[in-house]
């Protein structure tokens, strides 16, 4: 935990800039019968009931410092879905960094395993040596500013409803564009010394 908010601290630098990376799954749902349009001093209605059209996955990548974020969905999140959006992260968004600080949770996905399984090994090795890691503590995924980024998206960005794959991209690249051109960024003030105070009981007890 102290050594993703030390991460936090470092002041913005174009070479090793800071990207959090977090991932969810997404049910893609569609209406069994057409909304009641919106007249005066009512509503649109919805039905409650809706028909299951399968699920995407989303991929976030936020650079909290920047203002940027991009979102990949994907119809699942394998090793080689991970890996080909890490090889995008280093050469089409960050090119010109030393390295990348890189935060994310300890999935099993998230390893240089699945860089060997996707590319060649000279390749899975370039890519992997251009990553600083940070992994997030186990149950400690609100470290994650990228999770802030998806609790936006969920909350302020989709619709109750997308119906398909394509649907679901068009919704998230607006909300991605609408974020980005406002450069909107995170305040994020959880310090180490905080951490210390507030979380006194997730520490080891020494006795003397």
């Amino acid at each position: 935990m102290e050594d993703v908010l030390d991460v936090y601290r470092r002041p913005q630098d174009g070479l090793f800039p800071l990207v959090c990376m977090d991932e969810c799954q997404k049910q893609l749902t569609d209406e069994v019968r057409s909304p009641l349009p919106t007249r005066p001093g009512h509503p649109e209605c919805f039905d409650t009931e809706y028909r299951r059209n399968g699920t995407c996955d989303l991929f976030m990548f936020s650079a909290p410092l920047l203002g940027w974020r991009r979102v990949a969905v994907t119809e699942r999140r394998t090793q080689l879905d991970w890996a080909g959006q890490i090889k995008r992260l280093v050469d089409e968004d960050f090119p010109e960094a030393e390295r990348i600080v890189l935060v994310m949770d300890n999935l099993n996905t998230h390893s240089p395993a699945s860089l060997y399984e996707a590319f060649e090994p000279a390749e899975a090795k370039r890519i992997w040596d251009k990553l600083e890691i940070h992994h997030t503590p186990k149950h400690g995924s609100w470290l994650n500013m990228a999770e802030i980024e998806l609790s936006v998206l969920n909350g302020h960005g989709l619709p109750e409803r997308v119906p398909t794959m394509e649907a679901m991209r068009r919704e998230v690249a607006a909300w991605e564009k609408r974020r980005n051109n406002a450069e909107a960024k995170i305040d994020w003030r959880f310090t180490t010394a905080d951490a210390r105070i507030k979380l006194k009981r997730l520490y080891p007890k020494i006795e003397y």
